[in-house]
């Protein structure tokens, strides 16, 4: 097995970046919904710390492979 080329990071990056931006703009949608039924900034703006650790979370997952090794796996154990 060779080590991935600086390409195939980068293209790594840029497709876990595409995954997680989805999640990331609803919760921002979310959070200006909130501020926009007249709650207190403060308290719409205890869900943002929550939301941006998800996303970091999966962006990792989605750019180590994590997610998609699993799935490999998987689907080769079930083929033999």
């Amino acid at each position: 097995m060779a080590a991935p080329t600086s390409e195939e990071y980068d293209l790594d990056r840029k497709r876990a970046a595409l995954y997680i931006l989805p999640f990331v703009l609803l919760g921002i949608g979310n959070l200006l919904l909130l501020l926009g039924w007249g709650l207190r900034p403060l308290w719409a703006f205890l869900i943002l710390p929550p939301i941006l650790f998800v996303s970091v979370l999966g962006y990792i997952a989605f750019r180590t492979g994590l997610a998609g090794n699993r799935l490999e796996e998987e689907t080769a154990a079930d083929s033999k």
